[in-house]
């Protein structure tokens, strides 16, 4: 089986840009600096019709935890309904209870609402107090795969983790590492863990714009030739 890359991407020149150094996937979201929540419909209508690429939108309706009230499972399904309509392939989501478990009965309603709709777990699982538990939960759900970092703050250091997972998946799901992920180290990754699918960003900051002015802040954007990087060492 060749490795895949998805490039998360938090606007439309970052999707043409995964695009142009040849990810397979691309997860979009925005707000990437808190780490991600579901992008707008412009930008989710404007990325399909700008990128052939399957294109599986963030489902988070804000920033922090995992634990969601009834009313942010309505929205929640509300975008879910959203990317099916618009024809996204797949949707990225997860949620979890207060004690740290898979959510089942609110994830199981997101999946039912995601319909034909493909499904990754999100990083929600670096949260789990039991990752091998939380895994089978997961796979019970009906996932394709969950975006891990093995529980630490990058899959380089989540590695061992990461191996494991993947020998306790035994090709029931897709362990899909990611945090930190770099052409440097992706190789390396893949030979320890035994990972089939890799997620980055591949970001660069931009320039200041001058024009802000009061209102100027950090802008990354995915780099088209770190992604070809990414998928040269994938490849090699």
């Amino acid at each position: 089986m060749s490795k895949l890359l998805e490039i998360c991407a938090a606007s439309l020149p970052s999707a043409v840009a995964a695009q142009a150094g040849g990810a397979h996937r691309i997860e979009l979201c925005q707000n990437l600096e808190q780490g991600g929540i579901t992008p707008s419909y412009g930008l989710i209508r404007q990325v399909l019709a700008e990128v052939s690429l399957p294109v599986f939108v963030l489902i988070r309706p804000r920033p922090g935890g995992f634990v969601y009230s009834a009313a942010e499972l309505a929205i929640m399904r509300a975008d879910i309904a959203l990317c099916h309509d618009l024809g996204c392939a797949g949707v990225v989501l997860g949620a979890l209870d207060a004690a740290g478990h898979v959510a089942l009965p609110e994830c199981q309603s997101l999946i039912e609402q995601a319909g034909p709709l493909g499904v990754t777990f999100h990083r929600a699982f670096d949260a789990c107090a039991d990752q091998s538990q939380a895994l089978e939960d997961i796979i019970g759900l009906g996932c394709q795969r969950v975006l891990t970092s093995g529980g630490q703050p990058s899959a380089e250091a989540g590695q061992a983790q990461l191996a494991a997972l993947v020998a306790q998946a035994a090709g029931r799901i897709q362990i899909m590492p990611g945090a930190g992920i770099t052409a440097g180290n992706v190789q390396t990754l893949a030979a320890r863990t035994g990972a089939q699918e890799f997620h980055a960003s591949a970001k660069r900051e931009l320039p200041p714009d001058p024009a802000a002015g009061l209102f100027a802040a950090p802008e990354w954007q995915t780099d088209a030739a770190l992604v070809a990087e990414l998928v040269a060492s994938l490849a090699s």
